[in-house]
């Protein structure tokens, strides 16, 4: 069993994206996004290493992913970037960075985040789970078969099956 999705968007998610300055409709539809991401990703926190992705964490975010975050993205944001340093751990993030992905939630968070957000794409509306899903398929790093509609069933099992109830 994984982590109970409403304490993950509350605890986790919400606090993140509110510290990394993302406010409004935009921010649900993020917030969604990530709950799904973790969901399809982790069946939120079941898993935390699986070898077939080399991932790590919730969002079984790799090594090289990681590395391309600081080293492409965040490199031109640096007040981001430094936000971002300040959610992972003092000593050990200097000598095992990727370890955070797997043991610190909000730093994993706000790098998942990274990864939509150096895309630049509008998100659909929070409760538009296909939608969401699209950009999961497009722009997360995955397991090649699996879909859109693969993100939003997941999505429905984890979340109770009520989209509406899970947009606010």
């Amino acid at each position: 069993m994984g982590i109970c999705a409403e304490e993950l968007r509350s605890f986790v998610i919400k606090p993140t994206l509110e510290y990394l300055g993302e406010h409004g409709e935009r921010a649900h539809a993020a917030e969604n996004l990530l709950l799904g991401t973790a969901a399809q990703e982790s069946q939120l926190g079941f898993h935390l290493r699986l070898k077939r992705t080399r991932g790590l964490g919730i969002y079984q975010i790799t090594p090289q992913i990681h590395i391309n975050i600081w080293d492409r993205y965040l490199i031109d944001y640096p007040d981001l970037a430094s936000s971002i340093r300040g959610l992972a751990s003092q000593h050990e993030f200097l000598a095992h960075p990727h370890a955070e992905l797997a043991t610190n939630l909000s730093y994993a968070t706000a790098i998942a985040w990274m990864v939509y957000r150096r895309t630049n794409r509008t998100l659909p509306e929070a409760d538009d789970v296909l939608g969401l899903g699209k950009i999961w398929h497009r722009h997360f790093p995955h397991r090649s078969a699996e879909t859109a509609e693969d993100f939003a069933a997941t999505y429905r099992r984890y979340m109770g099956g009520k989209e509406s109830d899970l947009a606010a």
